[in-house]
């Protein structure tokens, strides 16, 4: 079944978003205390765990959020997916795919410069909230 792995956010752009044990999203808006959640199209983003796994073979001591990732998801083909998808997270929770991958600043961020690759923008959602509510590792994601 699909879940979410993990949940992450930063205070301030620019720096690795750190795991938290649980999120309220706000609608039309993201993460509440998410540097990167506002009125805009790129509100929440995903990342798959398998998609991380891979990474972690070169760089084992990854941390979630390293891509500044705010759901970490297990068990769902997020490439299937195409801009204006939605996901149920949990019961509260709607999103709706708004953008696929994205450019990494500044010529790639400190994962791209250390492997040479960066999976962000190839395999990176974006979405804004159509329903708030909370998020947290296990909750399940239907599409």
């Amino acid at each position: 079944m699909a879940h979410v792995e993990a949940v992450c956010t930063s205070e301030k752009k620019g720096i690795v978003k750190r795991e938290q044990t649980k999120v309220t999203l706000k609608r039309e808006w993201g993460f509440e205390g998410d540097a990167h959640a506002g009125e805009w199209h790129r509100q929440v983003s995903l990342l798959a765990g398998e998609s991380i796994d891979n990474v972690k073979k070169v760089l084992p001591t990854l941390k979630n959020g390293a891509f500044a990732e705010n759901i970490i998801t297990r068990g769902i083909d997020l490439a299937a997916l195409k801009v204006g998808d939605r996901l149920r997270i949990g019961d509260q929770v709607l999103l709706e795919i708004t953008q696929i991958g994205k450019e990494c600043h500044n010529a790639g961020c400190a994962i791209k410069k250390a492997t040479g690759d960066c999976i962000m923008p190839r395999e990176g959602l974006f979405a804004r909230v159509i329903e708030g509510g909370e998020a947290k590792a296990g909750d399940p994601i239907l599409t």
